[in-house]
């Protein structure tokens, strides 16, 4: 079990798969840096004595590098094992208790997934016994084999009995026993009585030792591996050519020799253990001779054990040994071993040996071990300083204000801003920090400094957050940790009402009010505009920590079709000039001068062009440019040297005013100057 829980929780195909590569990598720098110099490193003592130091040194030198490869690939291999099973375990290395509990945690996890493997096998086993081609015995053969079954039991002292089936078709005679079943050949039905009663004594022993649980256990321990090698196997079970070995083994080499020589191995000498105990169930029923038979007859077709998967994979011991093992078991009372007894076979009998007592320990062993793994993994998981961090920016992603506000300092936040924070990152316009990634921890006893990369608004962003020790323990064991310097503060203009973050309304502020703190992220300011000019919305970026230098500019623009109303209501003021038939028209941008005007009318020849230029948010300059002006034309007559004389006069106009906003009405104000 324990081969199958590193091999497969310890990563060891991957470990292996970069062992090989990084030692080869290292290897070829090795070889052609010629071993960094290997001859040079001779003392000097050595170098100079006459002929040994000259046959040394052109060995070295010839060979240095063909050494340097084989040392650069052992150390390369090494190192890139090392890598991956230490990987996994780096950040924790330094935090014994946090070390503990992740491998408590693993252990943890591998015996439930073992656990579950193991009911589901049980649970499901008549059906797959039925799929595998198992079947009932029909009344012939349950009048033939149940008597022996029976028997046996009986001489084995089992109170109950596992399900027989049978298998069709088979010539060769076996039986195999799985957690509630055995199931045997069809060709049992031809072997006489006594080598039948020895094959069940065999399985019925399997049976009561739980020998199938224990190895469904295993498979369960090992199952990500066991999956992964199922595929390459079933590859070259489906297609046996050599072609398609080799370029399946290329593939899952690693998972393969992983298998191979760790797993099986390790695995099959417990197996082969259980059958040297399963083969004394015979002896202890009396039909050793049967088993005898059995084993004799198995071994003239028994083929040498020769190879790495005969030898040390196989799950049976050789047959003679086996025979060997009944013969030493079986001698004369005076060279014999202890007698057989059903203690030797199924344990002790009593309180402490019982399955219910077993049970009774091991479920307290578990509490035990699930509750120290389950401390150590709900420390690790949720009361370090980098799972403040990470709880704190998925808090931020889940627009989760009371969450994220929870990992701050208490201090950092007033009681009355939480409601507001909360509606701000729930609001439309609010975009939490994504891609977040811890770069590095630094900590120093109850402080540690956690250094974060994140983007916002399509850009890469990078903060430090201060975080200390919580001087309160949860549930009186867990000490948390908290973020000192989590939000950020923003400016925004004051004296403005109607101002929005996110779509949520802000209190106006006066010159003297502080800037409002925000959680981190991008934040949208909007402000309400007039008939005169709109206000663009505003995204201001703001990472964790920002304290001064950032602010809401929410500065008015003009709206675009305000000039064309300028226009309009410029020209209705000059048309309202033109009307007076006066020489100087009250407050308007043209007059007549000369002689005594007797009569005068106005006429305007071409308005003048306006622009535009925003004051503030309700008001703006209207002025006139020098090349934009307009053309008046005053006719009439006049006493000049004491008699009407005509006049048909032509001037330019331009025109200076302010141009309001009332709710939706703009009003033009002339003015005579620049005021």
């Amino acid at each position: 079990m324990l081969g199958a829980f590193v091999a497969t929780w310890f990563y060891l195909p991957v470990a292996l798969f970069t062992a090989l590569w990084n030692g080869v990598l290292v290897a070829l720098i090795s070889v052609f840096s010629g071993a960094l110099g290997i001859d040079d490193q001779l003392p000097a003592a050595v170098r100079d004595t006459p002929l040994v130091g000259d046959l040394l040194d052109a060995v070295l030198s010839r060979s240095g590098g063909v050494l340097g490869g084989f040392v650069g690939f052992a150390l390369g291999a090494l190192g890139g094992f090392l890598l991956i099973v230490l990987l996994p375990w780096w950040e924790v290395l330094d935090e014994p208790l946090a070390l503990v509990a992740g491998l408590l945690g693993t252990t943890v996890a591998a015996a439930l997934i073992g656990l579950l493997y193991t009911v589901y096998r049980v649970l499901l086993e008549p059906r797959l016994m039925a799929v595998s081609g198992a079947r009932e015995l029909s009344r012939r053969e349950q009048s033939r084999l149940l008597p022996i079954l029976e028997d046996t039991a009986r001489r084995l002292g089992l109170p109950t009995m596992p399900r027989l089936l049978i298998e069709d078709g088979a010539v060769l005679t076996n039986a195999r026993t799985y957690t509630r079943h055995v199931v045997i050949t069809s060709s049992v039905l031809d072997e006489p009585d006594e080598e039948i009663a020895a094959l069940f004594s065999h399985e019925l022993v399997h049976w009561r030792t739980g020998d199938e649980v224990t190895s469904a256990f295993v498979r369960g321990v090992a199952l990500p591996l066991t999956l992964a090698h199922a595929l390459p196997t079933w590859l070259m079970r489906t297609f046996p050519h050599t072609g398609t070995k080799f370029v399946v083994f290329l593939i899952f080499w690693p998972i393969l020799l992983t298998m191979r020589y760790v797993v099986l191995p390790l695995h099959a000498r417990d197996v082969r253990a259980a059958e040297y105990r399963a083969d004394l169930g015979a002896v202890f029923t009396g039909h050793v001779e049967g088993l005898r038979s059995i084993l004799e007859r198995r071994r003239s077709f028994e083929s040498g054990r020769s190879g790495w998967d005969e030898a040390v994979c196989a799950t049976h011991p050789p047959h003679e040994l086996r025979l060997d093992r009944l013969d030493r078991t079986t001698e004369q009372p005076a060279a014999a071993p202890a007698p057989l007894t059903t203690e030797t076979l199924f344990g002790r009998p009593g309180d402490f040996g019982t399955p219910r007592s077993w049970l009774v320990a091991g479920l307290v062993v578990a509490a035990l071990v699930v509750g120290a793994a389950g401390l150590g993994v709900v420390q690790w998981a949720f009361f370090r300083p980098q799972s403040a961090v990470d709880g704190y920016f998925d808090a931020l992603a889940d627009r989760d204000a009371d969450a994220a506000l929870d990992l701050l300092d208490p201090g950092a936040v007033p009681t009355a801003d939480r409601k507001l924070l909360a509606d701000l990152i729930r609001g439309d316009g609010y975009e939490p920090p994504t891609d977040v990634e811890i770069t590095a921890i630094e900590r120093e006893e109850e402080s540690a400094t956690a250094t974060i990369s994140f983007r916002l608004a399509g850009t890469e962003q990078q903060a430090e957050l201060r975080l200390h020790r919580a001087e309160s323990a949860t549930a009186g064991l867990f000490h948390g940790w908290r973020i000192q310097d989590g939000l950020a503060t923003v400016g925004l203009p004051p004296g403005r009402d109607g101002l929005t973050v996110n779509g949520v309304p802000i209190p106006s502020l006066s010159e003297d009010s502080a800037p409002i703190s925000l959680l981190p992220g991008v934040h949208t300011a909007s402000a309400p505009g007039s008939a005169l000019s709109e206000v663009p919305t505003e995204k201001i970026v703001l990472v964790p920590g920002q304290t001064a230098g950032t602010a809401f500019a929410l500065a008015p623009v003009l709206r675009p079709e305000v000039t064309a109303t300028a226009q309009e209501r410029v020209r209705a003021y000059l048309d309202e000039c033109a009307k007076q038939t006066v020489a100087a028209p009250a407050g308007c941008p043209f007059d007549h001068s000369g002689g005594t005007v007797q009569k005068i009318s106005w006429e305007m020849l071409e308005y003048p062009e306006v622009v535009v230029n925003l004051l503030g948010p309700d008001i703006a300059r209207v002025s006139t440019p020098a090349d934009g002006q307009g053309r008046v034309r005053a006719t009439g007559t006049e006493t000049y040297f004491g008699g009407p004389s005509p006049f048909d006069d032509e001037d330019q106009v331009a025109v200076v005013g302010l141009l309001t906003a009332s709710g939706d009405t703009l009003t033009f104000q002339p003015g005579n100057g620049d005021d």
